[in-house]
């Protein structure tokens, strides 16, 4: 056809010709859309009339991917036995990156080789996504918010075996190509891991996948039947079939599997009619997996149970390879469950998990569901996606390190998935911050030292504040104390968090110097420093080091003695010592020998930082020989032979571990030229197998903390000439990067709580090691071991023990976590656990704010926050009233002054109490008596309690912890007791005895008939305190009742225990040097608490006064070696005692504490409470009652005149609020018999008649003791305990007026008996 253009008008040929080329551009349009698919996808139509085999299915999803490359992604996890890939396809929006907020999805087909028809319709199912996306909004929708895995064929290998139209499998083909099946190769809960994963690698890629991406919700898709089947798949006794064994989700389980055979036309009649078993039916079209028949290690249970995910089996033919005609059918009945079961995963809960204070998201935080006890974690962008039923539920989120946040009354509703997001708060206010490592380039060389010379003090300082300002993100410098001539003994802190202790990382230190005149040790330091500064983010082994381990570096332990040690010294000792001349790696505690020289303030700075640090494994380094030297340095006998550590193996190990990098030392030769004779198998040797120690460092820290040390002689001189140094360097830079590895070998892990709450000094202990080690403030430990298999046990107060086997490889440290229960958490008998009130929010925000002070750095927080502008000096007592009457001026809605009393020259003894509410009596708060000044020639603790009155009240209202402890606790500061005596003592006089008595030459803590001490016993009896904190002078060291020499003390645990909890809050009470060279008092107390009496046996003290008749433990702290030191010293006491005084605040608050009440809710006053039948209280005002005990688990006995008794349990901890306990009685009409009113009535007349005839008999019958003003009346012990077990069932004020009684007719005695 030719066109003819003339004829047509000029305006009609333009038409013609612009239509024309319209249909030119759009005919162009269709083809290239065409060729596109034709080019990508092959077809544009599927026919579903094939199957594809390995060949076709991988051009095929290539194609795909190609074809929609905005929403899919293909890829491998893995290959199979015989090297075919293992294809997914991920279909989502950006399928090249992971977007924050999608949940994760996924479909896994043919993992039995020969059942096929998954395969294809799980391809069937990509194609359908891809080209309906856009068009269907349901497709859209389900795409844009949904990150979708589908991965059509697990075993490829199997399935090129299979034959079309083997419906039973007789082919082969089901197995993979090591003929195991898949499906029954997976960690089993039950049987553990039974397949190596060497023979499965489809197994294991799937494994590492599912453990990466953090699934939600997942379909594996099977053949055989037509049904969907939910876990468990096995039980423990795994019987064949008709066994239920139920999930912890079992109803959401069951309601996800319904909504797949629901929609699936054949699936939801339950009757499949498989030729194979034409009688079998399911309801509804589902089953519990064992219920149906047990499959031990298969997939479902394993995503489940390990993999954050819930996933069920879908059977989805009774024919495993159908002919190829029958999959447009199988498509057809599977497309609308395919789809309505992925839109399941937009259910339920979800969220994210944020740090308070950084704003960081929180990976792997626990999300923990209230009855359900099945918890899963967070994922890499803190979020989380909890599937849950409509209903209401209590939701938490549990991190180590973190405080709980808990929501309560969460609604759920169907259709639409709830949004619950969460802010945790740290521990510490300061959270660490992951860091992610630098980019690495291939071929680096890493950057050494260039520079080498000896650094002296003032060099050394310069060269640390340099390289912590240069490289300040990874690097801390601190001081642990300073040395005799007051030089700094510095630390440098290298890690990518160094200011935190990052939970589940460990701590490391190197140690240089400590004697003097050995330097190489200082110098490899200082390089050490250098080195790992500058090759972060640019050398792999450094990066990785510094961050996954916090590395503490002290250059010099003793930088006196390097002042004046001589370079070229090779054997000498000029500066080995400290300047006092004391060895300090003689100066330790010893396990065997007593240390009896003065320890010595350096060695004081690195015991407090031992015992404040959870270090794992150390190094001491030394010179004059080329040897690693390990525990135990010194025995019993004090000979010189080998002295093995329970950790023998672990030490030689590590010792060996540093030898092996040093050629030169490992040969064992180490100096031929100066002692021939030396030989060394390997270049280690056991300590004592050399020759003796005693008071050695390396011994130290493994006896008393969780630290493993060694000693490493680096060289045959000690102090070599400074163009030697590179060659040290040389031959020891890769030994000391080698040894810093080893802290991340044996196993570690956390120990927490049913809430996964981290358990603090719980203890780890390991098959026949003697030798155990504690857990961290948040639960973390890291425990050293050699390659082997291990039956490790956790416990700790409280908890039921736990056992389990670990395989320790050489390479790693193996994770082992225990989650322990509580004891007697099940009634048994006629124990009954214990019910609690419903707490206010305000009981909450306590009990979060003592975890948060308990755990961690939490006190060290606080103190560090709450600084305050102060000038210390020694007040008189005029003074010391004015500024006690400035404190009520100036806070008068937090404090009260009560007048207590007069002394002997008629001076006032007042009692400041600091409470939100002082006017008002509020029997459920604890009240807590902190008391100074017994002794007029020790008044530090005076200051002490007044600077502590101004700090707490400057700080109300300003800091949310202070505020909170004085709303919730009654603080009664008595700051002097004898002022009398304080008028007459005298400053710096740190041995004198004047002013210790009252004007009547009586000391006050020997005698309780002064007019101060009658103060002090009416003010002890008319409150009912919790816990008295007395300090003193003269010594270092906290002592805990009594004071008189009784040989047993029911409670002495617990008055042990709060005796550590001030010394532990004490930078030099802790580390036990208690030495005071003043007063001849000896070191080494353990912990630096003790009893009262093996410090000063003496009767008639406060101490045990406030124990017998205020049934109120009292602990006395004695804040330094002399009595009255100069004004200038009362800022560093101050700074020492701080932290140990608030320390009380929170120990107040822990213990068991409840109320007593009757069923009508009446409470109960003086009912009696036992706790493990010795421990004594009874109920006050209100029915409450409170009491300090240790942590551990208690048996409540409860008895009240006139009610039954009730026994319950109470398990207390160290580190939680004591839990408010309700005790209800029944209410009991009767008394054998007779009614209450009446027997009552006539018990009160006969107590009446016998009062009158004790009175008179007691009258008739004065004697003529001599006068002793706490003499007792009984001679012998056994009667003296009788009485003390008689109060527990009277009256404080009967045995009072019994035991403590001056035998005097004085007026004394007219004015005692009429007072009591």
């Amino acid at each position: 056809m030719v066109l003819i253009w003339e004829p047509l008008p000029k305006t009609l040929k333009q038409l013609v010709l612009l239509s024309a080329l319209f249909r030119l551009v759009v005919s162009q349009g269709e083809d290239e859309k065409q060729l596109r698919r034709s080019t990508g996808a092959s077809e544009t139509i599927e026919t579903y009339n094939q199957f594809y085999n390995y060949v076709d299915l991988t051009r095929r999803l290539q194609a795909l991917a190609q074809s929609y490359p905005h929403i899919a992604n293909l890829s491998s996890i893995g290959r199979s036995v015989e090297g075919r890939e293992l294809w997914v396809m991920r279909i989502t929006v950006d399928p090249n990156k992971d977007t924050p907020g999608k949940p994760k999805f996924k479909y896994v087909g043919n993992m039995h080789g020969d059942e096929t028809v998954s395969r294809q319709v799980l391809v069937y199912l990509v194609e359908y996504l891809l080209a309906k996306y856009g068009e269907e909004d349901r497709v859209t929708q389900l795409v844009n918010s949904t990150d979708i895995y589908i991965m059509p064929s697990m075993n490829p290998d199997g399935f090129e075996k299979s034959k079309e139209g083997d419906c039973d499998g007789e082919n082969g083909g089901r197995n993979n190509a090591r003929n195991k099946d898949l499906n029954r190769s997976f960690p089993d809960q039950f049987d553990g891991t039974t397949v190596s994963p060497d023979i499965v690698p489809e197994v294991t890629a799937v494994i590492k996948w599912i453990k990466e991406k953090k699934f939600v919700l997942s379909g594996n898709l099977h053949g055989g039947t037509v049904v969907a089947s939910y876990p468990f798949d096995d039980s423990a006794s795994h019987p064949q079939q008709d066994f239920y064994s139920q999930s912890e989700d079992d109803s959401l389980f069951r309601y996800l599997a319904l909504v797949y055979s629901q929609n699936h036309p054949a699936m939801k009649t339950g009757q499949p009619n498989c030729p194979g078993s034409p009688g079998e039916t399911f309801k509804d079209g589902i089953t519990n997996g064992a219920y149906w028949y047990d499959v031990p290690g298969g997939m479902q249970d394993y995503n489940y149970l390990y993999g954050n995910c819930l996933e069920i089996t879908m059977e989805l033919s009774c024919c495993k390879h159908p002919m190829a005609s029958e999959l447009r059918k199988e498509w057809d009945l599977n497309r609308e469950s395919l789809l309505a079961y992925m839109e399941k995963v937009h259910m339920g809960v979800r969220g994210f998990v944020k740090d308070a204070v950084s704003g960081a998201a929180l990976s792997n935080v626990s999300i923990v569901v209230a009855g359900i006890r099945h918890d899963l974690t967070t994922a890499k962008f803190g979020d989380y996606y909890r599937l849950l039923l409509p209903g209401t539920y209590n939701i938490t989120a549990v991190a180590p390190g973190y405080l709980s946040k808990t929501f309560n009354n969460v609604q759920v509703i169907d259709g639409k998935p709830r949004e619950i997001n969460f802010t945790l708060q740290p521990v510490v206010s300061e959270a660490a911050v992951p860091t992610t490592p630098p980019f690495v380039p291939p071929g680096h060389e890493p950057i050494h030292p260039k520079e080498f010379r000896h650094h002296n003090y003032a060099d050394m300082e310069l060269f640390l504040r340099k390289y912590s300002s240069e490289f300040s993100s990874i690097t801390h410098l601190y001081s642990i104390g300073r040395s005799v001539q007051d030089r700094e003994l510095y630390v440098m802190i290298i890690s990518d968090n160094p200011n935190v202790h990052e939970h589940g990382e460990p701590e490391f230190k190197y140690v240089g110097n400590m004697h003097g005149n050995e330097v190489v040790g200082r110098e490899l330091l200082l390089n050490l420093i250098e080195y790992l500064c500058r090759n972060y983010g640019t050398d792999p082994e450094v990066t990785q080091l510094v961050n996954s381990t916090r590395i503490h570096i002290m250059p010099s332990m003793n930088p006196d003695g390097y002042e004046v040690a001589m370079e070229g010294d090779v054997k000498g000792t000029r500066g080995r010592n400290n300047s006092n001349d004391y060895d300090l790696n003689r100066n330790f505690p010893d396990q065997f020998v007593t240390i009896t020289e003065p320890r010595q303030p350096e060695t004081i700075a690195v015991m407090s930082w031992l015992k404040s640090t959870p270090f794992v494994l150390s190094a001491n380094l030394h010179g004059g020989s080329l040897v690693v030297n390990y525990p135990f340095d010194d025995d019993k006998e004090g000979l010189s032979h080998y002295s093995r550590s329970p950790d023998d193996e672990a030490f030689k190990q590590v010792a060996k571990a540093y030898s092996q990098e040093n050629p030169l030392m490992y040969k064992g030769h180490p100096c031929n030229d100066l002692d021939p004779e030396d030989y060394f198998e390997d270049g280690i040797t056991n300590g004592a197998n050399w020759y003796t120690v005693p008071g050695g460092m390396q011994d130290w820290n493994y006896v008393n903390t969780n630290c493993f040390e060694v000693t490493i002689e680096l060289g045959c001189v000690k102090y070599p000439l400074a163009k030697e140094l590179p060659k040290y360097w040389e031959q020891n830079w890769r030994a000391l990067l080698q040894f810093m590895h080893q802290v991340h070998t044996g196993i570690k892990g956390t120990v927490s709580d049913q809430d996964k709450v981290g358990i603090p000094n719980a203890t780890i202990s390991v098959g026949v090691i003697d030798h155990n080690i504690t857990t961290g403030h948040t639960g973390d430990y890291w425990r050293l071991l050699v390659p082997g298999t291990y039956a490790v046990t956790a416990s700790a107060d409280g908890y039921k023990p736990l056992t389990t086997y670990a395989t320790v490889s050489k390479d790693q440290a193996e994770v082992v976590d225990f989650r322990l229960t509580r004891l007697n958490s099940e009634n048994t008998g006629h124990v009954s656990t214990v019910p609690q009130l419903t707490r206010s929010p305000s009981d909450r925000k306590l009990s979060s704010l003592i975890k948060e002070l308990s755990l961690d750095q939490g006190l060290e927080q606080l103190v560090k926050s709450t600084a305050t502008d102060n000038s210390f000096r020694y007040r008189r007592p005029k003074d010391l009233e004015a500024f006690l009457r400035g404190l009520t001026l100036n806070f008068p809605q937090i404090t009260s002054l009560h007048k207590l009393g007069e002394s002997v020259e008629f001076k006032n003894i007042s009692a400041l109490e600091i409470s939100n509410n002082p006017a008002e009596p509020e029997p459920s708060e604890p009240k807590i008596r902190f008391v100074a000044g017994i002794h007029g020639n020790a008044p530090v603790g005076t200051e002490l309690l007044l600077e502590f009155a101004a700090y707490l009240c400057i700080n109300y209202g300003k800091n949310r912890a202070i505020s909170k402890l004085i709303n919730e606790t009654r603080i009664f500061i008595v700051p002097s007791i004898n002022p009398d005596g304080r008028e007459q003592a005298a400053e710096k006089k740190c041995s004198s005895s004047r002013g210790l008595t009252n004007s009547n030459d009586k000391d006050l803590d020997k005698t309780f008939f002064e007019p101060e001490t009658r103060a002090m016993m009416n003010f002890i009896q008319s409150n009912d305190f919790s816990l008295s904190v007395a300090l003193d002078g003269g010594a270092l060291v906290v002592t805990y009742p009594y004071d008189k020499p009784v040989q047993t003390v029911n409670n002495e645990a617990t008055l042990k225990y709060l005796a550590n909890m001030y010394a532990r809050n004490h930078p030099k009470m802790h580390p036990g040097d208690t030495a005071c060279s003043n007063n001849g008092q000896m070191g080494n107390v353990p912990d630096g608490v003790m009893k009262a009496a093996q410090l000063q046996s003496h009767m008639g003290s406060m101490k045990d006064f406030s124990m017998d008749f205020g049934h109120c433990p009292e602990i006395t702290v004695y804040t330094g070696c002399c009595l009255f030191p100069a004004a200038n010293q009362l800022g560093t006491l101050w700074a020492e005692n701080k932290k140990a005084l608030l320390s009380m605040l929170v120990e107040v608050h822990k213990g068991v504490r409840g109320v007593v009440r009757d069923r009508s809710g009446k409470p109960i006053v003086g009912a009696t409470i036992f706790l493990n039948t010795t421990l004594k209280v009874s109920t006050s005002e209100g029915g409450y009652f409170h009491v300090l005990v240790h942590p551990g688990t208690y048996t409540i006995d409860a008895i009240a005149e006139g009610y039954g008794s009730h026994l319950k349990q109470v398990v207390v901890t160290s580190h939680e609020a004591a839990a408010f306990v309700l005790i209800e009685f029944d209410v009991d009409n009767s008394i054998f018999g007779f009614q209450r009113e009446f027997v009552v009535a006539s018990a009160s007349m006969t107590a009446l008649v016998l009062t009158a005839c004790i009175i008179w008999c007691m009258c008739s019958a004065k004697s003529d003791h001599q006068k002793d003003g706490f003499h007792r009346l009984r001679q012998h012990r056994d009667e003296y305990d009788d009485e003390i077990h008689l109060n527990s069932m009277g009256s404080k004020k009967s045995l009072l007026a019994h035991e403590f009684q001056d035998e005097s007719e004085s007026d004394e005695e007219t004015l005692y008996a009429n007072k009591i």
